[in-house]
């Protein structure tokens, strides 16, 4: 019937009908597709010269920055933050802006406002209680904007709308014009939810003793040239994007409560006690862990200068953020890490008593971490790192983390991204927390001195692939669903695994160690990212690419048949999936018998065992089966091994091997998947015999 209604709709169209079987004929069997699609964002950026074809930042490219000065107030009895700033919006862009778009993400808490995740306590939220734009006030109720169609809208007002929600607008009856600043005034509060024992959510109290406190101050929006203002909500998951800038706080805190913060303390003399000023002063001389204040040195006096309350005052200048946390009970710790080309830097740990043990290898962990990303991407660029205790223990600000043992290394990691090189967390988490992970992979391997194994990890993918509920890495991460955790966290380190595998993890590493020093304090996009691998590793990987991060297919592949003639033998690979890949095969021949001959683009990898890769390219006619001619000689092949270090996204493994293994296949059906994902020999048994 359907056939049918096809045909007499063609006739009536007047169009020639092919029949089915000719189709088949012309249409390939699988499509490549080898580009990476261009949004009309990207297309304006290169368009516009701000960014360019080679993934660095064009001739033209811009950022806003964006300069803080805060005062802040907490009362731990009550645990409210009360705050005033100035914020100098430099418009470094190409566009008059006509609003100011706000970040107020401290609504999170309040009630009845739009988040993907529970908060620990629900909050009046943020509530502000002055504004204003170069010293004109802004009006903060009003009344709602009404025109009719057909008429021109009311002439703007200075207003600001959206109040309580995470993500807020000020309409400006005057442009800001490109190339000047205007200087934004905002006082507020906010209660520190308290977190009853639990987990926070990026931030948190235990009321009276401990406060980490973070997404604390109404900050200007990023305004950029691929879609100009960030106007996400901020809805729990998803993290942040933020203008770099210089900040400059003042926290006031009852004496006896030791601050750590982003940034450099600028008054020692007047909030720390002599003694820990004099502890301090020998804090570079070694690698040692040094207590500044110890659990029995509490109070005024003692932990922190006398007095009734102190004001503590940080500068940070080029970061994109700024936290903070002050406990009257943390013991002070300090240790170094030497950055290559730098220098020594003071790592500070705050911690609890009761959890002193807990933090015992916080010091070196977070040493280790500074000091070998700085070796991998670039050096550490800020003057310290301060490592807090408290409720929530896996978070990352510019020059300090909420972290225990367990995270140290993965939030030391994100200084690089996004503190260093400044993503859109929130559209692309895959580009800090994929990153992050898959870089975590290669820190444990030399903690613990052991060559990093990433074999296993990019063929893992292929029991992930397929999923309904899988987003793409091009998904915008704030909507990624169920498995969000899965897109922003997991994917990126298999990618990287299979990008490894075609081309070589050191010259992945080389080649993302300059893109990190390309966007350097900067805003790339996964264009820019792509764009920049393919010019450093000097391939054109469009098709990875977009298989990678516009897809959630696999590759698939298996070795269909094997025969011989004589001393040749022909292999036939078969790639059931959409996503394609080289052809990497092993073979192993017996012991002993005639010369292993030689083979344009073959290997030996030992005595007895021959690799050969044959380029993705024998793919792009749309075939799904390659047939690859191997003459070695009369050795007797004893064993050929398609994708021999599992790099190549693969749902059922076991039908990559000639001939099959039961063992192997019993193995994998009964949960050994997961044994494979750690790499090595075991991808395919003891030794793969």
């Amino acid at each position: 019937m359907i056939t049918r209604i096809l045909v007499a709709l063609a006739f009536v169209a007047g169009v020639t009908v092919v029949p089915a079987a000719a189709r088949a004929q012309t249409l390939p069997e699988r499509a490549v597709r080898r580009d990476i699609p261009l949004t009309s964002s990207i297309r304006r950026a290169l368009a516009a010269g701000t960014r360019d074809s080679t993934g660095r930042p064009g001739a033209n490219y811009w950022q806003l920055r964006v300069d803080y000065t805060i005062e802040a107030r907490l009362d731990p009895a009550t645990s409210m933050v009360t705050g005033s700033e100035a914020v100098l919006i430099h418009n470094t862009s190409d566009t008059p802006l006509s609003s100011i778009q706000l970040r107020l993400d401290q609504n999170i808490f309040a009630a009845n406002v739009p988040r993907l995740e529970s908060v620990p306590e629900i909050t009046s939220g943020m509530p502000i209680t002055r504004m204003a734009l170069d010293g004109k006030p802004v009006d903060l109720n009003p009344p709602p904007r009404r025109f009719r169609r057909g008429t021109p809208p009311p002439e703007p007002t200075l207003a600001a709308y959206g109040l309580g929600l995470t993500s807020a607008r000020i309409a400006l009856p005057q442009p800001i014009a490109p190339g000047a600043t205007a200087t934004l005034e905002i006082e507020w509060s906010f209660e520190v939810p308290d977190t009853d024992g639990r987990r926070g959510l990026r931030m948190g109290a235990f009321p009276d003793s401990l406060f980490q406190v973070a997404q604390w101050y109404p900050r200007v929006a990023v305004f950029d040239d691929l879609r100009g203002w960030d106007t996400e909500p901020y809805l729990g998951p998803s993290e942040f994007y933020n203008n770099f800038g210089r900040f400059d706080v003042t926290i006031d805190v009852p004496a006896g409560w030791i601050v750590g913060a982003s940034g450099v303390l600028q008054n020692p003399d007047e909030v720390l006690s002599a003694l820990a000023r004099g502890r301090l002063t020998d804090v570079l001389a070694s690698d040692s862990v040094r207590t500044i204040v110890a659990a029995d040195e509490r109070g005024p006096g003692n932990a922190t200068a006398s007095g009734d309350r102190l004001r503590w005052h940080f500068v940070a200048d080029t970061v994109n953020d700024f936290a903070w946390a002050t406990s009257d009970r943390y013991v002070w710790q300090a240790t170094r890490a030497t950055i290559p080309e730098r220098g020594p830097v003071p790592v500070h740990i705050l911690h609890l008593p009761g959890n002193a043990e807990r933090y015992t290898e916080v010091g070196p962990v977070v040493r280790h971490a500074l000091e070998f990303y700085s070796e991998l991407w670039m050096p550490y660029a800020f003057p310290q790192l301060t490592v807090t205790d408290g409720p929530e223990l896996g978070m990352e600000y510019p020059m300090l983390i909420m972290s225990g043992l367990g995270a140290a290394d993965h939030e030391a990691g994100h200084e690089w991204w996004p503190m260093m090189v400044g993503v859109n967390e929130t559209w692309y988490g895959f580009m800090d927390e994929g990153f992050t992970v898959y870089m975590g992979t290669l820190s444990s391997a030399h903690r613990d001195g052991e060559v990093p194994n990433l074999d296993g990890m990019g063929q893992a993918y292929g029991r992930i692939s397929g999923s309904e509920t899988e987003p793409p890495l091009m998904w915008n991460a704030n909507h990624g669903g169920p498995m969000y955790g899965f897109q922003a966290y997991q994917k990126a380190p298999l990618m990287l695994s299979m990008l490894g595998g075609i081309v070589g993890d050191t010259a992945v590493w080389d080649a993302m160690s300059a893109y990190a020093k390309a966007w350097l304090f900067k805003h790339p996009s996964p264009w820019d990212y792509a764009f920049f691998l393919n010019d450093a590793l000097g391939n054109d990987l469009g098709w990875f690419w977009y298989y990678w991060l516009f897809t959630t297919e696999s590759v698939d592949g298996s070795i269909a048949h094997v025969t011989s003639d004589g001393p040749s033998t022909t292999v036939t690979v078969r790639q059931d999936g959409q996503m394609p890949s080289p052809v990497v095969l092993e073979i192993r021949f017996a012991d002993e018998g005639p010369p292993i001959e030689p083979m344009a683009g073959a290997t030996m990898v030992d005595a007895t065992t021959v690799r050969i890769t044959y380029p993705v390219d024998v793919w792009f006619a749309g075939s799904r089966t390659y047939r690859a001619e191997l003459d070695f000689g009369g050795r007797p092949i004893e064993r050929i091994i398609f994708d021999p270090d599992c790099r190549f996204p693969d749902g059922d493994p076991t039908d990559n091997m000639w001939p099959r293994d039961e063992a192997f296949a019993e193995t994998f059906r009964s949960g050994g998947a997961m044994m494979m994902m750690r790499g090595g020999a075991a991808c395919y048994g003891k030794d793969g015999r």
